[in-house]
């Protein structure tokens, strides 16, 4: 895991394509900007982690079933801020 350093309003790039900007930081929460194209979908963890679960209970698969990580392309994106 890499480990950065931010402070407010600076930002980190991934990719080419997406920019995670520090927003705001107020005691122990950190608001995150994140520009991203629309093809990638950005979730928070608890949410992706629910969507995963959901897509699972669907197809009738257990966790078993499915390799370990986050998919390389995710069907939406979550449209609110979170």
């Amino acid at each position: 895991m890499l480990v950065l350093s931010r402070q407010r309003d600076e930002s980190i790039i991934i990719g080419d394509n997406v920019q995670i900007t520090i927003v705001d930081i107020r005691g122990d929460k950190v608001r995150l900007g994140i520009e991203a194209p629309a093809e990638i979908p950005v979730h928070r963890k608890e949410v992706f982690d629910a969507i995963q679960r959901e897509n699972r209970k669907a197809a009738g698969m257990t966790a078993d079933d499915l390799p370990a990580g986050p998919p390389a392309a995710r069907p939406a994106r979550e449209s609110s801020a979170s």
